[in-house]
């Protein structure tokens, strides 16, 4: 799925996000909440933010269904 390890705090950040979109409730508070985690990651990291914003999107909006939701 993806090499970057990311803490379970920021993947419900994004997942969190990810439905408030879905359900056109996104608000500027969950958006930003989720950007600064992004930052902070990717600067601990020695990574790139778009780079880590792209994989983390991928984990949650693309994430392959366990065996027993296949």
């Amino acid at each position: 799925m993806s090499d970057i390890e990311f803490p379970d705090t920021l993947i419900a950040l994004e997942r969190a996000a990810w439905e408030e979109h879905r359900a056109g409730r996104l608000t500027v508070a969950t958006a930003n909440a989720v950007q600064d985690a992004i930052t902070a990651h990717a600067e601990a990291a020695g990574m790139s933010r778009y780079d880590v914003e792209m994989a983390l999107k991928k984990v949650v909006r693309h994430a392959e269904p366990a065996p027993n939701e296949a």
